[in-house]
């Protein structure tokens, strides 16, 4: 083989590794960018979950609240109608 030969045996050989190592580039970053991606994806939702049970824990809170609340000033109610002699109650 001629040192012509050789030498474009080498540039081949060079010129398809080259192509080689950006395809395997490529692919490991399109694995990293979609691993990041589903991680980023799943955080996200890990946090609207974290929301929306608190949303719905805070809504219940505030509902109980309301009704002892509206409970309390019933009762505030019937003393003071019972007191006036107005409420059900009457003696």
């Amino acid at each position: 083989m001629s040192g012509m030969q050789q030498s474009f045996n080498a540039g081949q050989t060079k010129g398809n590794t080259q192509a080689k190592v950006e395809q395997w580039t490529d692919t490991i970053q399109d694995t990293a960018d979609a691993a990041c991606r589903d991680r980023t994806s799943a955080g996200a939702q890990s946090t609207w979950d974290s929301a929306q049970l608190e949303k719905d824990q805070s809504a219940g809170f505030l509902q109980q609240t309301g009704e002892q609340v509206k409970h309390v000033a019933q009762d505030a109610v019937d003393s003071v109608k019972n007191t006036l002699g107005i409420g059900q109650n009457k003696k």
